[in-house]
């Protein structure tokens, strides 16, 4: 085994002459379904007629890919290494009657050594501020409701050279029953307090979580794989494209728009990928020192939910992201109870 940079690992070895071509018989038996030859029906090809269609260079790579993706899980579980996305395999020696040689490189998940995240996520937590709404807040709030009526019942035809205003509707029982059916001003009034209180208590809530990610990253010294890099510079492309197709427009204008490539546009998003990859790192490694996991039930509830919502999505991943996300919010819901 040897390390390389960027948290990347090269594995050298063989497998036994013995073992490889004990991969043969089956190997020819594949040749042998699935060849074409004429005077024979397709699948129906002796095995032994094999070797006079395909060559031996064939049927050996044939027998190193089967042999080596048997081998790869033990051979990444003996060396005891998290390996993450596929490994680069090259075949080193390849012939019948012989050792199979191999070169693995893949990538791997990198040691990190923790700040004193408890101690980070205290200091952050004691900055956060108590909200607080103002009565100007709830005028502004119950003005921009009332003007927004006007829209919904205007009827007067407008023209260049003149506009019809109208006169802000009044708080009149009419008005509360169609936001909700509402009382009086007075229950308005708190429903709206309530939800600006709400609205302020998350946007300070989202501050602290900011300021606590940046020190995590800032203080967790870890050197990251170009493949969780090049994974988190693909998830932002396709949220931004998502985004400019719901606004009806096209990547490929909105690129022309920042007279930018593609390949420019995406070294703009180098930064934050490096960020979103340490970030899922350091709230993994928290998980795990801390033993967080949600529970089975919790993640069965939500994966169905949310293929109810999805259901062209895919089960497998669909299971993945919830276990990742119920997770993250344990990593969070830890992290704010320190005061």
């Amino acid at each position: 085994k040897n390390i390389l940079p960027n948290s990347m690992v090269e594995l050298k070895g063989e497998i036994d002459a013995v073992t490889f071509e004990n991969y043969r018989a089956h190997v020819l038996e594949e040749f042998a379904k699935n060849l074409e030859v004429p005077g024979f029906r397709k699948g129906h090809l002796p095995v032994a007629m094999v070797s006079q269609h395909v060559s031996e260079r064939a049927i050996l790579e044939e027998m190193a890919e089967h042999a080596l993706a048997d081998a790869y899980p033990k051979i990444i579980d003996d060396e005891k290494i998290d390996v993450i996305g596929r490994p680069n395999i090259a075949i080193t020696k390849l012939a019948g009657g012989n050792p199979l040689g191999f070169t693995i490189t893949t990538a791997i998940l990198p040691t990190i050594t923790l700040p004193d995240y408890k101690k980070i996520a205290k200091e952050e937590n004691t900055k956060l501020e108590a909200p607080n709404v103002e009565e100007k807040e709830i005028d502004d709030a119950i003005t921009e409701l009332r003007r927004m009526r006007i829209k919904q019942n205007e009827t007067t035809q407008k023209d260049s050279a003149s506009e019809t205003t109208e006169e802000l509707p009044p708080i009149d029982e009419a008005f509360l029953a169609s936001l909700g059916n509402f009382k009086d001003e007075t229950e308005l009034r708190a429903k709206i307090k309530e939800n600006l209180l709400s609205e302020k208590t998350h946007r300070a809530k989202e501050k602290i979580r900011i300021a606590t990610l940046e020190r995590l990253v800032n203080e967790t010294p870890v050197e990251l794989p170009q493949l969780l890099i090049d994974g988190e510079t693909e998830n932002l492309i396709a949220r931004i494209k998502s985004d400019i197709t719901r606004m009806g427009l096209t990547f490929e204008g909105y690129l022309d728009h920042l007279k930018k490539t593609e390949e420019d546009f995406r070294k703009d998003l180098m930064p934050d990928a490096k960020k979103r990859a340490a970030i899922e790192l350091i709230t993994a490694e928290i998980a795990k020192k801390e033993s967080l996991s949600p529970e089975e039930k919790e993640i069965e509830h939500e994966t169905a939910h949310l293929l109810e919502h999805e259901p062209s999505a895919d089960p497998i991943r669909a299971r993945m992201y919830i276990t990742h996300v119920l997770t993250n919010e344990k990593v969070w819901a830890l992290l704010e109870s320190f005061k």
